[in-house]
């Protein structure tokens, strides 16, 4: 098996899933929920096996390339920024709160990533984040703290 570029991400989101299974499961529960179809535990065990899955297809699967095992050849740029942002979103979400500081690091993200249209940044990064927090907060009752800045806890 040669090493190739989706063979290397695939083994660093296994590494990740693997790494995120193992702390979902430390997940502690509610006196009584341990019997309970949905659990705080859910989601994230599911998602992790989703990862580890995912990945497990993508190692066995990966293209073959001419260009093979040379890790430095690939574009780490995008990676360390998306890595640090991805820092900053975690320190940000609690000063600024989560619709600021998602609407902030989505809107990064893409510029990252490459995309130059900043009408086309906002009209996607705006109304993906306020839909999510309306289904988060109203539908699903779940409450996302509003930042220190504003006065949320």
């Amino acid at each position: 098996m040669a090493i190739t570029k989706e063979r290397i991400g695939a083994l660093f989101f296994l590494l990740l899933s693997i790494i995120y299974g193992y702390l979902a499961s430390g997940i502690k529960l509610y006196p009584g929920d341990e019997l309970d179809p949905m659990t705080a535990r859910t989601l994230p065990l599911v998602l992790s096996g989703l990862g580890i899955a995912f990945s497990l297809i993508l190692l066995a699967t990966g293209k073959h390339e001419e260009h093979r095992g040379n890790v430095f050849a690939l574009n780490w740029k995008p990676v360390i920024l998306l890595m640090l942002l991805s820092l900053g979103y975690g320190f940000a979400l609690d000063w600024l709160g989560f619709l600021i500081s998602t609407t902030l690091f989505l809107m990064a993200g893409f510029r990252i990533l490459g995309e130059k249209s900043v009408k086309k940044i906002v009209l996607v990064a705006v109304p993906f984040v306020f839909i999510f927090w309306f289904g988060l907060t109203q539908m699903l009752d779940i409450y996302l703290a509003s930042g220190r800045i504003f006065g949320g806890a």
